[in-house]
C-alpha cells in the first residue's frame, strides 16, 4: 500500500527533495501510526470470524452461540499472561466453539462422541457401543453378523483386540457403570466407551538404521540409539463425518498381524494381496514407514523397498532368518532383518514414527527458532554448502572476525558422527541446531584413549552459545570455565576473565545414561549429560530430556553457577543416583530453579531458589534452606528444601490435624506418591502419570493442572472438559466414559 509521502504530487515532492527531504521524515513518523491504525481496523474484522479471531475473543464467540465454560475443569485464566492464555486454550478450545452449532444438530449419533473428543479435548479417539459385544443369542429371523461372537483360537488378530477399542469378541455382561468414580465397568447395555489416545505419533524421516553387530550384521532396529521402539501409525483422515474410526486413522502403535498377510507360494513369499496401509509405496508418499537399502537385494533395486518383499515376523530372539530376496521386519519391537547370506553395502535408511506424549527433546515437530540480531546462517545438508558440522564450524572460525555471531543449521534427519570441542573467543555467540521438521543426532564415539571424548565448549568473556532440537548419544556434553588462577590485585589484568555468560540446551535429548541397550536400560547409568566446571555461565535447559548433571566448582574462588530448567525432564536413570549434584563435593555448588519439570533422582545443591509445578522423585537435599521456595511440587518425605509452600505429600498429611497416628501419616505419604506408566527413556510413555496416580498430583499444580513435565498439556482440564460434553451428547438412555488407550 501507498505511503503518505507517494500521495503528495510529485511538485511537493520536488520541493521536498530541495529542502532535504523534512516532509518526507514527518510523514514516516505519521505513516508509522497510520500503519497501527490500519493493522487495527484489519484485526477488528478478522474478530468477528472464529478462524481468525484473537484467543481472548473466543469465549465471546461462544456467548453468542450458547456454548459456555465448564467449570468442574477450573476457571479461565488471565489473557494478559502466557500461561493464562495457554490455559484458556483448553479451557474454552476454538474449535469446539466453532463446531458448537453443527454438534448439536448431530446430539445422539455415536460419530459425535469422537468429534467432540477432538473439538474439546484434542484427542483423537474411538466411540464404542459395549451391547454390541455382549454375549447373546440371536433371533434367527434377525441374524446381526456384526455382533461380538465367542472366541476363536484360531483367529489370532480376533485375539489380539480382545479387552481394547477394536474388541471383536463377546462378553459376558459388567454391571458396573462405565461413569464411576470408582471401579469402570464396559460391556453393559447402556455403556458406550470413548477411547482416547493421549500419545502423539511422531516421525522420523530418512534417518540411518542401527545395525546390532552383537547379535548379527544382518540384524537391525529402527533407532538410531539402538533400543527397541514401538512403531507407530500415520493417521489417516476419515472418509466421511459419520465413520467411526479404524486402526489406520488413530495415532497407535502398529500390531503385527495386520502389518502384513503375506501367503507362501512357490518357495516364496506373495504379497500381491496384502495390504500396503502402513508402508510406504513410495518416497513421496511416506506413510507410517519406509525401508531403503540402495542396490538391495540387486543393483539398481527401487527405493524405498517395496512391501512385496517385506515379511512380519516376532524378532523377539532373533532368531528368525529371513529367505534370500525378502526383510523380516517386527513394527512391536522395531526390528528387522536380512537375510544371512545377502546383506546390504551401501547402508540402510528408515522412515517411522514413534510415540510420545509431548513435543519435548529432540524431533521433527515444529518449534519457534529463536535467532540472535545480525547472525551469519551456515547450513548443514546434503544438498547444502557444507556436509558436516565441522565443516560449517571451520567455514565460520575464517570468518569469525567479521561475523561474530553464527547459527550452524543442520537441515535433515541425519546422523553426524562427530568430535566438537568449541572455544568461543570474547563477545561471539553460536548457536547449533536442527531446522524446524528436523531431528539430527550428534554421535559421540570413544576415539581418543588418553582423554574423554565428551562434546566440550569454552568460551570467553561475553561467549554465548546454544544448542537446539539436538540429540546428543555416546558422550555428554561438557562446559569448561576460563582458568580460576586469582588474577593480581592491580594492574590492567585485575579482573578475571568469567568465560561463557550463558549456555543454553532447548528442545534437546542428551540421552540419559550416553545411550540406551534394546530393552532401554543404559549402557552408562553412571554416567553424566551434562557437566559444568569451574564455569560461571549461566546454564538454561527448556524443553529437553537429559541424563544427571554434575558441577564441579571450586567455591573459595567461584559463584554459585546458576541453572534454570523448565518444561523438562532429568534422569539418572535410578532413584538411587544423583540427578543433580557433584563428583567433589557433598552438594553441587549451583543455585538452581525447576520449573514444570520432572526429575528420577536425588539432588544435592548449594541451593534452590525456585521449584514450582515440578515433581522430585528421590530425595532433596540443599545447603542452604533459607535461600528460594519450593511451591506445588511433590517432594519426597524427609527432603531438605528451602521453606514450602502447597506441596505434596505435606498437604495430605496436615489434612490428618494435629498429632495424627504415624500409621495414617505413612499411608497419606503413600497414597501421593507419582506413579508413572514408564520411568525408562526410550519408552512411548516415559515420564507420563499414569492414570491411576493421585488426584493431588493430577491437579496438584498452581492452576490444577498435573505437576511435572508435561503440565502445559493441561490434560485434567482436558478430561473434566470432555467428561462433562459426553453428558450433554450422548444418545438417550445411555452412558457414556472415557477410557484411556495410553
Amino acid at each position: 500500500m501507498s505511503t503518505l509521502y507517494e500521495l503528495l504530487p510529485v511538485i511537493h515532492q520536488r520541493r521536498d527533495a530541495a529542502q532535504g527531504y523534512p516532509l518526507k521524515q514527518l510523514l514516516a513518523v505519521i505513516d508509522e501510526q497510520v500503519d497501527v491504525v490500519r493493522e487495527d481496523m484489519d484485526q477488528l474484522y478478522k474478530n468477528w470470524f472464529i478462524e481468525t479471531s484473537q484467543d481472548w475473543i473466543v469465549p465471546y464467540i461462544g456467548d453468542l452461540v450458547g456454548y459456555e465454560p465448564i467449570h468442574e475443569a477450573g476457571e479461565p485464566g488471565p489473557v494478559d499472561t502466557a500461561e493464562g492464555r495457554l490455559r484458556n486454550r483448553f479451557l474454552i478450545p476454538r474449535r469446539a466453539v466453532a463446531n458448537a452449532v453443527r454438534n448439536r444438530r448431530r446430539k445422539g449419533t455415536l460419530a459425535i462422541l469422537e468429534e467432540l473428543a477432538r473439538d474439546v479435548a484434542d484427542w483423537p479417539a474411538r466411540a464404542v457401543e459395549f451391547y454390541k459385544l455382549l454375549a447373546w443369542n440371536q433371533h434367527l429371523n434377525h441374524i446381526r453378523l456384526w455382533r461380538g461372537g465367542t472366541a476363536d483360537m484360531r483367529k489370532q488378530d480376533v485375539l489380539d483386540r480382545t479387552d481394547g477399542p477394536f474388541d471383536k469378541a463377546a462378553h459376558t455382561v459388567d454391571v458396573r457403570r462405565i461413569d464411576s468414580g470408582h471401579r469402570l465397568g464396559t460391556f453393559n447395555i447402556p455403556s458406550v466407551g470413548l477411547y482416547v489416545w493421549r500419545l502423539g505419533s511422531y516421525s522420523v524421516t530418512e534417518t540411518p538404521a542401527y545395525c546390532l553387530e552383537e547379535v548379527g550384521s544382518q540384524c537391525y532396529l529402527f533407532s538410531v540409539l539402538g533400543n527397541d521402539t514401538q512403531l507407530f501409525n500415520k493417521p489417516q483422515p476419515e472418509p466421511e463425518p459419520t465413520h467411526i474410526a479404524d486402526e489406520l486413522n488413530l495415532p497407535i502403535p502398529i500390531r503385527l498381524r495386520p502389518f502384513e498377510h503375506p501367503v507362501f507360494v512357490d518357495g516364496k513369499y506373495d504379497h500381491s494381496d496384502a495390504s500396503t496401509d502402513y508402508y510406504a509405496p513410495s518416497a513421496v508418499d511416506l506413510k507410517s514407514l519406509a525401508i531403503w537399502a540402495p542396490d538391495w537385494p540387486k543393483k539398481g533395486a527401487p527405493q524405498p523397498l517395496p512391501a512385496s518383499i517385506l515379511v512380519p515376523a516376532d524378532l523377539t530372539d532373533w532368531t528368525y532368518r529371513a529367505l534370500k530376496g525378502t526383510v523380516a521386519v517386527d513394527p512391536v519391537l522395531g526390528r528387522f532383518v536380512f537375510p544371512t547370506g545377502q546383506l546390504p553395502k551401501k547402508g540402510v535408511y528408515v522412515s517411522y514414527r514413534y510415540g510420545f506424549s509431548a513435543d519435548m527433546g529432540g524431533g521433527e515437530y515444529r518449534r519457534i527458532l529463536q535467532s540472535p540480531l545480525a547472525h551469519q546462517v551456515y547450513r548443514v545438508g546434503e544438498n547444502e554448502d557444507y556436509t558436516t558440522i565441522l565443516g560449517a564450524l571451520n567455514a565460520w572460525m575464517a570468518e569469525r572476525v567479521a561475523h561474530p555471531t553464527a547459527v550452524v543449521e543442520i537441515q535433515e534427519s541425519g546422523v553426524y558422527t562427530e568430535s566438537l570441542n568449541l572455544d568461543l573467543k570474547a563477545g561471539e555467540s553460536l548457536q547449533i541446531r536442527g531446522a524446524s521438521g528436523a531431528r539430527p543426532v550428534l554421535r559421540l564415539l570413544d576415539l581418543q584413549a588418553d582423554m574423554p571424548d565428551a562434546f566440550s565448549v569454552t568460551g570467553a568473556k561475553g561467549s554465548r552459545f546454544t544448542l537446539d532440537g539436538f540429540i546428543v548419544t555416546g558422550r555428554g556434553l561438557r562446559v569448561y570455565g576460563p582458568d580460576t588462577t586469582p588474577p593480581p590485585t592491580e594492574g590492567p589484568a585485575a579482573t578475571a576473565d568469567p568465560g561463557l555468560c550463558e549456555v543454553v540446551i532447548r528442545h534437546c535429548t542428551l540421552v540419559p545414561g550416553w545411550g540406551l541397550q534394546c530393552d532401554c536400560e543404559p549402557k552408562h547409568p553412571n554416567e553424566a549429560s551434562l557437566e559444568l566446571d569451574n564455569t560461571q555461565a549461566r546454564i538454561r535447559i527448556e524443553h529437553s530430556i537429559l541424563g544427571s548433571i554434575y558441577v564441579v566448582a571450586d567455591e573459595v574462588k567461584l559463584d554459585p553457577v546458576c541453572i534454570h530448567i523448565s518444561d523438562s525432564i532429568l534422569d539418572a536413570t535410578s532413584d538411587d543416583r544423583i540427578a543433580l549434584g557433584s563428583l567433589t563435593l557433598p552438594a553441587a555448588f549451583a543455585r538452581v530453579s525447576f520449573i514444570r519439570s520432572t526429575l528420577f533422582g536425588q539432588v544435592r545443591t548449594h541451593a534452590i531458589e525456585l521449584a514450582e509445578n515440578s515433581l522430585f522423585t528421590a530425595d532433596v537435599r540443599v545447603a542452604r534452606r533459607q535461600v528460594g521456595c519450593v511451591r506445588f511440587c511433590y517432594v519426597p518425605p524427609g527432603s531438605r528444601t528451602p521453606r514450602r509452600y502447597h506441596c505434596q505429600p505435606d498437604l495430605a498429611v496436615r489434612a490428618l490435624g494435629s498429632n495424627p497416628p504415624a500409621a495414617d501419616v505413612s499411608l497419606a505419604q503413600e497414597q501421593t506418591i507419582p506413579l508413572f506408566t514408564s520411568q525408562r527413556y526410550g519408552q512411548p510413555a516415559y515420564a507420563q502419570l499414569a492414570s491411576e496416580c493421585a488426584p493431588d498430583i493430577l491437579r496438584g499444580a498452581d492452576d490444577e493442572s498435573e505437576m511435572g513435565a508435561f503440565h502445559d498439556l493441561f490434560q485434567p482440564q482436558r478430561a473434566a472438559n470432555l467428561r462433562v460434553r459426553l453428558n450433554e451428547f450422548t444418545p438417550a438412555g445411555m452412558e457414556a466414559g472415557i477410557l484411556f488407550a495410553n
